[in-house]
């Protein structure tokens, strides 16, 4: 069954975020829009990458009311322990949260139950915390950050216009699909 238009499920989760830890629920993904980026773990060779990637475009998220949550099946002590140690780690402000009971994991059904470590799973969750956005890569196959700007864009844009939708390769301020049946066979 598709997560898509879901609501997140219960959660409680301890976090590490600029030099503290903090608890964070099901709650926190509610009223903004969030997005739910997990990765195998922490001390390896994609994630790294990946988690700069989004350092790099935080601001840009920030702008648009989006907050960041890195998750993975490590604990909280060692994403900070990761965060004291790896200059590329080091520079990110949004939360990494521990999973180490694998419970978020298990409800955004990223599991590998075998190895104990999540698949590369991107969520993007409305104000009313729904799922409207999910990625799943393969773990040697890492992602881009600023193609996931592009979607929450486009997420954020049909959220606030009922009736419309954004077609493929759509960018901010580029024309918008209203659905008709006078549209049908002409695109």
């Amino acid at each position: 069954m598709s997560l898509i238009n879901t609501e997140v499920k219960a959660f409680n989760a301890t976090a590490y975020q600029n030099g503290e830890f903090i608890e964070l629920s099901e709650q926190n993904l509610k009223g903004t829009w969030s997005v739910v980026f997990f990765y195998p773990a922490d001390f390896t060779f994609v994630c790294p990458t990946e988690l700069g990637d989004l350092a790099d475009h935080y601001a840009e998220f920030k702008k648009l009311g989006v907050e960041i949550y890195g998750v993975s099946t490590d604990t909280h002590f060692t994403h900070k322990a990761w965060h004291d140690t790896s200059d590329v780690i080091g520079k990110i402000q949004y939360p990494l949260i521990g999973d180490p009971t694998w419970t978020l994991s298990k409800n955004f059904d990223v599991l590998i139950e075998t190895e104990g470590l999540a698949d590369r799973g991107t969520f993007v969750i409305d104000p009313e915390g729904k799922i409207q956005i999910i990625e799943i890569n393969a773990g040697g196959i890492g992602r881009d950050a600023s193609e996931l700007l592009r979607k929450v864009k486009a997420a954020q844009y049909v959220h606030a216009h009922p009736g419309e939708v954004c077609p493929a390769k759509w960018k901010e301020g580029e024309a918008t699909l209203a659905p008709s049946i006078d549209l049908v066979g002409k695109i």
